[in-house]
């Protein structure tokens, strides 16, 4: 798969959002793993031109004039947990193997997807926005706050995400279900994993619909004017993934309308998100700027899996967090 001569790897590690800084220890150990004769290069995107020429594997975000330079490149491991940015026909098209943080971002994706619920559920913005006079405004905000107990959790997407929040929804009390591309088994928390063909019923079936898939041509849009007519009437819609999965105008009509009780995103159809959009001003969305993928323990574990992804892309045995890159995820 990866040809004979592994001698000599060039490691090129670009970082970024996700990736900041390199321990040197976590440096030491990739270039005892990578052999006696390779090289690892850390620097930022504006000097990578200068590198990628010759290096093997990169660590980190490859854009298209990126790739044009690279005459060696192997493999690419993500350092953000979408690999939308990758799907550009010249990469798709080439040998080069990509992997990503897939599956290792869940937990922290699902502890904001919660904390935009329940801030909608339980009254949280609008009370710290009264401030003071929200205590003469108690009847009103006791009256529009809602348990979660029994609820219906629909859930777009079971990779990671999704059963991290269904695990979460499980805890309070949710009757959950979920829908995915791919078959697969279900879990402790959903019994049956169902295909995408049940799409319709989910929605008519969800009083809080949380979107968990990645962005792909089949996805892009996905929640538009004719899937929202579909939901159930008061439903809360919850999105930390990938905000062009729904289509902005549809969204506020039924945001506008109260068809959609309320939306909790941490990504937006445009990023970032015009000040003249209607999103900033509707009293029933609360927004945070695309801060879900932080978590003190994330670039540990890309590190962690890229470094046993050195040891075993050496060993010529398959990498984890490979993504296909025909489907996008």
């Amino acid at each position: 798969l990866f040809g004979d001569n592994l001698m000599g790897l060039k490691i090129l590690i670009i970082p970024g959002l996700t990736l900041t800084e390199i321990p040197e220890q976590a440096v030491e150990t990739i270039k005892t793993i990578a052999g006696a004769d390779s090289e690892v290069v850390i620097c930022e995107h504006a000097n990578a031109h200068n590198h990628i020429v010759d290096a093997d594997i990169v660590l980190g975000i490859v854009t298209p004039k990126l790739f044009s330079s690279a005459k060696k490149l192997r493999w690419v491991q993500s350092i953000s947990s979408g690999v939308d940015s990758f799907m550009y026909p010249e990469f798709i098209n080439s040998d080069v193997l990509l992997t990503s943080e897939k599956g290792l971002v869940g937990e922290h994706l699902a502890d904001h997807a919660f904390g935009l619920l329940l801030t909608l559920t339980r009254q949280l913005a609008a009370a710290r926005d009264l401030g003071p006079d929200s205590w003469n405004n108690r009847p009103e905000l006791r009256a529009q706050e809602v348990e979660l107990t029994g609820l219906n959790l629909g859930i777009i997407g079971f990779g990671g995400t999704g059963r991290a929040i269904a695990r979460r929804g499980n805890a309070f009390g949710l009757k959950i279900r979920a829908i995915d591309k791919d078959v697969m088994a279900g879990t402790d928390s959903v019994k049956k994993v169902e295909s995408t063909e049940a799409l319709d019923d989910l929605l008519a079936w969800s009083d809080v619909l949380s979107i968990c898939c990645p962005l792909t041509q089949e996805t892009d849009k996905l929640i538009n004017q004719a899937t929202l007519s579909r939901l159930k009437p008061g439903a809360y819609i919850i999105n930390v993934t990938r905000g062009e999965i729904i289509d902005e105008a549809s969204l506020i009509e039924a945001l506008k309308s109260g068809h959609v009780r309320g939306a909790g995103l941490d990504v937006t159809p445009r990023e970032p998100l015009p000040a003249d959009s209607d999103l900033w001003r509707l009293p029933n969305v609360v927004m945070t700027p695309h801060t879900a993928g932080a978590s003190q323990f994330r670039a540990s574990r890309n590190l962690e899996r890229f470094i046993s992804n050195v040891e075993k892309f050496r060993q010529n045995l398959p990498l984890d967090g490979i993504i296909n890159k025909i489907e996008g995820y």
